[in-house]
């Protein structure tokens, strides 16, 4: 970008110098139609000029509101996963069954404490009472998951809807397990594509933003949390964002 930029006030620079040799040295009858065909070229590639600035800056601003309005989501669905794992040791296949478990699932209240026991073993062993440390696990109560994670939104019923973007678009859910030492790892994935968040943008740039590696910017071509390749539950985007973890 920056090249084209210095091309083009080169040229500009260019053409001023090439009217101001036209008017030395071209035949009156001639000058005002070369003088006026050079003057469109320069405002020509002005215009050009100040929108190969412009609309990086612009395409930008649309990125940053969409993508923080996407992550949004994304952390919604992530915390209604790992709620969804914690209860039942998996995470959810679909959007149905996750939005029917926010509905119905309770997360269980419990309260570790220590206490002893008498160890038979031993005391019949050495003839004396003897005690061992144990942890006792009592149940307090029940709270929705529903009123635990959302409180009084119903913005759950809708987490499957890309927000922004192609209209109708929904966000792909995947779930399943991980085989790491022989145990099955349960892993999940929610994503969406960045030429759906960005589909009415610049195609040039889209190319540009499909193909960014960058510490401070969102890698690949798409916005996700959670992988179907590695044990990891976080998103894909810098911190700059918000909470990735």
């Amino acid at each position: 970008m920056l090249t084209f930029i210095l091309i083009a006030v080169g040229v500009i620079v260019l053409t001023i110098v090439l009217v101001k040799l036209i008017d030395k040295f071209v035949p009156a009858k001639a000058k005002p139609f070369l003088t006026i065909a050079l003057w469109l070229l320069i405002a020509f590639l002005g215009y050009q000029t100040y929108m190969s600035i412009y609309e990086p800056i612009q395409f930008n601003k649309v990125k940053k509101k969409r993508y923080a309005q996407i992550i949004e989501s994304l952390v919604d669905i992530r915390d209604a996963q790992l709620a969804h794992k914690t209860v039942t040791g998996k995470f959810a296949k679909d959007f149905d069954g996750l939005v029917k478990f926010i509905d119905t699932a309770e997360f269980t209240i419990t309260q570790r404490r220590d206490s002893s026991v008498i160890d038979d073993a031993l005391t019949r062993l050495y003839q004396v009472d003897t005690y061992k440390d144990i942890v006792i696990i009592d149940t307090l109560g029940f709270v929705s998951i529903k009123d635990s994670l959302f409180k009084n939104s119903d913005r759950y019923k809708t987490m499957m809807n890309v927000p922004v973007g192609k209209a109708g678009e929904k966000f792909k859910l995947q779930a399943g397990f991980l085989e790491q030492n022989g145990i099955n790892i349960p892993v999940f994935e929610a994503s969406v594509k960045k030429n759906v968040i960005l589909h009415d943008q610049n195609p040039d740039l889209l190319v540009q933003e499909n193909q960014v590696v960058s510490v401070d910017g969102v890698n690949g071509d798409a916005l996700k949390v959670g992988s179907m390749d590695e044990v990891n539950t976080s998103g894909n985007w810098p911190k700059t964002y918000g909470d990735n973890e």
